[in-house]
């Protein structure tokens, strides 16, 4: 997964499965485009994910969270619920204001 932090009044945190970073998914009125600005950082494992997952959803942030593998690490840590989950051609999205 890559994860990034971008820092203003609060954090905004993005996390994605790195094959996705770079595309465009759309369908109907819905679209995401995984840009290389948000969502290029840091490289982490799985472990290493959640644990990000859980320490900043104790801070004050905002997660931006895409892909099958990052997503269900954040229903895992508990930042998400299955209902707050949309799909974009059948890639998993979750916004999550803390």
């Amino acid at each position: 997964m890559l994860v990034k932090i971008h820092s203003s009044y609060r954090n905004v945190v993005a996390i994605c499965d790195k094959e996705l970073l770079g595309k465009k998914f759309e369908q109907e009125n819905k679209q995401i485009e995984l840009t290389e600005n948000f969502f290029k950082g840091k490289e982490m494992n799985s472990d290493q994910t959640l644990e990000f997952i859980k320490k900043q959803s104790k801070e004050d942030a905002t997660f931006n969270i895409v892909g099958k593998r990052s997503v269900d690490l954040a229903l895992k840590a508990g930042v998400i619920k299955p209902e707050g989950i949309i799909t974009i051609q059948e890639i998993p999205i979750a916004l999550v204001l803390m």
